[in-house]
């Protein structure tokens, strides 16, 4: 038997920050060796006029351009500070999904525009197909 965390790793970061304008993408995620892959994405305080877009992007290579926006993977933007703060969304990818777009790695964008949001992305592996699963390097403990 295999404790939670061999069964839901890890497997993408947009590590904890205050995001000026700009892209953040989380680590490449190989669907070749998942089912599913979820994203968590969790924002804090929003400065005024602030927007926030998340987007999961798909290619055939792990080092690939990621240019295009797995179908259907984007959440609606945050736009508010007040109304938009300390939320989160949840973006749920099937390999299927992207095979059946031509891809086998995903990997998710945030985009913060205007000013400053604080901002995280955590990306979890489900049903890996060769178990235990394991987390990316940058993990420091899991306590079971």
């Amino acid at each position: 038997m295999f404790d939670a965390n061999s069964r839901l790793p890890l497997v993408g970061t947009v590590d904890p920050q205050s995001a000026t304008a700009g892209d953040y993408a989380t680590d490449v995620v190989d669907m070749s060796k998942f089912q599913k892959v979820v994203f968590y994405i969790l924002v804090g305080a929003m400065t005024t006029n602030g927007t926030l877009d998340f987007v999961v992007k798909g290619d055939s290579a792990s080092g690939g351009s990621f240019t295009t926006t797995v179908t259907g993977k984007a959440i609606t933007q945050f736009t508010k500070a007040g109304s938009d703060d300390n939320k989160q969304a949840v973006v749920e990818v099937t390999a299927e999904e992207l095979a059946e777009q031509g891809f086998r790695y995903v990997k998710g964008v945030l985009t913060t525009a205007t000013a400053a949001s604080i901002v995280a992305v955590a990306v979890v592996g489900v049903d890996a197909r060769y178990a235990p699963a394991d987390d990316l390097a940058s993990v420091d403990e899991v306590v079971a």
